[in-house]
């Protein structure tokens, strides 16, 4: 039962490094800056680990992204609902446009209405309920373009059957 733990740390720990690498290879959209790459480890981050490994992926690679300086204050909203939903979708059914649904739906929308208040009151922005809308979205569209991609050819070389053994196995 534990090395399931072990094993579930080791891979959230892998994805958390390549967020953290990937946070690089941000677009700058108004005042704020997109990370597609966030969106495909959501996304994978649900498939393989749940909601709250996926959870503290997010969370994780939000915190390394802003230590250092690769990221905003908003990388937290924005990463952190549409990974906890991909993951309850996916819990729920298993399957990967679930996943995508509950990584946009959490990015671009849930995310939004909570980077508002975060914007006015913390950064000292005046900006509207969905200023964060287009980026966004367009983070979490992107994003799950490239899961999707990722995911089906990993499904169709069988790479995938033998990670998801792996990860599941204890």
């Amino acid at each position: 039962m534990k090395h399931q733990y072990v094993k579930k740390l080791a891979i959230a720990g892998i994805l958390t490094a390549v967020g953290v690498i990937g946070g690089t290879l941000s677009v700058p959209v108004g005042f704020t800056r997109c990370c597609p790459m966030q969106s495909v480890i959501n996304v994978i981050a649900a498939i393989f680990l749940g909601p709250w490994y996926s959870l503290g992926t997010a969370f994780c690679i939000s915190l390394l992204r802003n230590i250092l300086g690769t990221g905003t204050i908003m990388a937290f909203p924005g990463s952190m609902c549409g990974a906890l939903l991909a993951g309850l979708l996916y819990r729920w059914r298993p399957n990967l446009g679930l996943a995508c649904l509950g990584e946009m739906i959490g990015t671009g929308v849930i995310s939004v209405i909570l980077a508002w208040p975060i914007a006015i009151f913390v950064l000292g922005k005046a900006c509207g309920p969905f200023t964060y809308f287009v980026p966004f979205m367009a983070a979490a569209v992107t994003g799950v373009v490239i899961a999707s991609v990722l995911v089906f050819l990993l499904r169709k070389s069988g790479a995938m059957n033998a990670m998801e053994r792996l990860a599941e196995k204890g």
